[in-house]
């Protein structure tokens, strides 16, 4: 596969990102909780934290939390484990720990030869290389800057190329949604309009029961959901429920079927 510039200069874009807003926040900025239960803006780095360690071959923390109600399985433990052996620390000494290890990353991903990034790697879609993980972790790295930014109301980061490149990762998941789970009818379309900062207009077409992403449908389609990119977002990685958006949703034509599809956006495992 080679070397994948690209994907590295999303995460170090990222990685900046997160490092700038975590050097103006005050500790109880720190400590304010987000939309993941349980977390707080400060925990939601720890995570991000364990994870590159753990993609930089140190050690995991030998910390074991108390079980929590959040906490649903082997990974989120792991998770967890990390996220709460930094809990007690001040908010800016875990950023010092962060611009540490971020600044060692880049080192790394920089430096890398193509067999580190062909080497084969458990990702969180099953078997692939070091290169498919760090392809989803440009996703889950700007999804967690954005946790913070939405919990502090400080937006920022949202028109960015990792912003991009989320948008169309989550947007991969739009055939299941409108095939199997929204249930869309045969030769029936729908319109997914995202108005900004990232614009996307995609249209899929339910053919033989698959829905399938097409420029121009057989047929007008039967419903178009309007929304900005960041509320996709925030719905496709099941972070808030779509009434929480009030008019920053709007569906035209089958409102019903639309409605289905903005409810059953959330894909996040």
């Amino acid at each position: 596969m080679g070397i994948p510039s690209d994907t590295v200069d999303k995460l170090q874009q990222t990685f900046a990102a997160i490092s700038t807003l975590g050097a103006a926040l005050s500790e109880a900025q720190w400590k304010t909780p987000t939309d993941l239960p349980g977390w707080t803006v400060q925990d939601n780095l720890s995570h991000v934290i364990g994870t590159e360690r753990m993609l930089q071959g140190l050690p995991r923390t030998d910390h074991v939390a108390i079980p929590k109600a959040h906490v649903k399985n082997p990974i989120g433990e792991m998770n967890e484990n990390e996220v709460d052996a930094r809990r007690a620390k001040p908010g800016e000494e875990v950023l010092a720990e962060w611009n540490e290890l971020a600044e060692l990353r880049v080192s790394t991903l920089r430096n890398a030869d193509d067999a580190y990034f062909d080497a084969p790697a458990m990702t969180p879609t099953g078997p692939a290389t070091v290169a498919d993980f760090l392809h989803i972790r440009v996703l889950d790295c700007w999804a967690h800057e954005q946790d913070m930014r939405r919990a502090l109301d400080l937006p920022g980061s949202l028109d960015t190329p990792s912003a991009e490149h989320t948008i169309d990762r989550l947007t991969r998941t739009l055939p299941i949604v409108i095939g199997k789970r929204a249930a869309t009818a045969e030769g029936d379309a729908v319109t997914i309009w995202l108005t900004g900062p990232v614009h996307r207009t995609l249209t899929y077409e339910v053919v033989g029961g698959r829905a399938t992403q097409v420029d121009q449908p057989t047929k007008p389609a039967v419903a178009t959901v309007q929304m900005d990119s960041d509320a996709f977002a925030t719905l496709a990685l099941g972070r808030r429920a779509a009434a929480t958006f009030g008019d920053r949703i709007n569906i035209n034509g089958d409102t019903e079927l639309g409605q289905k599809v903005v409810d059953q956006l959330n894909m996040m495992i």
